[in-house]
């Protein structure tokens, strides 16, 4: 448990450009496998957190995978 400035019932650290984004995820630099997700959190103030939800359900921290943005017209 933690408690943090910028984040609190009523305050939330600024969105970047990249929420919402639809991305493509892999792990381990495996390309061979990739997941879609889509950018849940992306923090430009601290505690500077970008949030990936996978298709799947399954949420990961940026600094867990490798991702990149889908161009729309691979949706």
């Amino acid at each position: 448990m933690g408690v943090h400035q910028n984040i609190t019932a009523n305050k939330f650290p600024r969105q970047g450009e990249w929420l919402d984004t639809d991305v493509e995820v892999c792990f381990h630099y495996n390309t061979n496998t990739k997941f879609r997700g889509k950018i849940i959190r992306d923090d430009m103030e601290e505690p500077n957190r970008m949030i990936i939800q996978l298709e799947d359900g399954r949420v990961v921290l940026s600094t867990e995978c490798q991702y990149s943005s889908i161009q729309s017209d691979e949706k």
